[in-house]
């Protein structure tokens, strides 16, 4: 039987990231495990974590379109925000806030900004924002890479979406924030290496 290559090259993604997620799974004993991975990550591994995070599918289709229709010059707004934006966030706040983060004893943002700044109005107003709007970022991101899914290995759109939640689920589930992590850190490494990239 002749199996073609892409069809390989899936199955051996999948197949390793169900590693990465059990990696993930074998690393993660504690609440703080799961959800800020300990505190001890790799740098790279964080690096390239938040930028497969920060260029996906939302970002890619979302903005991209968004470029087309009001014009090109609107990548200006991708470059200040990684040239500008991410630099001023790690450079001069990451370390400062990742110090104060570990005093305080805090696992979600909104937890820290409550005891930053001893106020459990602000806590809730942040768990609540989060609550109502992150589940429309992550719809996008789980809608374009089902249709992804649907037009490349040409699987019907339900069960492409169904199948990717599923293996999302299962490596966030078990593995956490270190599953995550360490999931998102290869995709960054794929997305940089390949020779599309050069081009974004």
């Amino acid at each position: 039987m002749n199996i073609p290559l892409f069809t390989v090259i899936v199955v051996v993604y999948l197949l390793i990231i169900g590693y990465l997620g059990y990696l993930g799974y074998r690393g993660t004993k504690t609440s703080e495990d799961f959800m800020i991975a300990g505190r001890q990550v790799h740098p790279y591994v964080m690096a390239i974590s938040y930028g497969a995070t920060f260029i996906s599918t939302s970002a890619i289709v979302g903005f991209g379109g968004a470029a087309g229709v009001f014009g090109m010059g609107l990548l200006w707004l991708t470059f200040l925000n990684i040239a500008v934006g991410i630099a001023i966030a790690f450079i001069f706040f990451g370390k400062r806030t990742r110090e104060m983060g570990q005093k305080l004893k805090a696992h979600t943002f909104p937890e820290f900004l409550g005891r930053r700044y001893n106020s459990r109005a602000i806590q809730v107003i942040g768990g609540v924002t989060i609550f109502v709007f992150m589940p429309l970022y992550t719809g996008v991101v789980l809608i374009g890479a089902a249709r992804f899914i649907e037009s490349t290995l040409n699987v019907n759109f339900m069960l492409s979406l169904a199948i990717f939640s599923i293996i999302i689920a299962a490596y966030v589930i078990a593995g956490g924030l270190k599953g995550v992590m360490y999931t998102d850190a290869l995709q960054g490494t794929i997305m940089y290496d390949s020779p599309g990239s050069y081009y974004l």
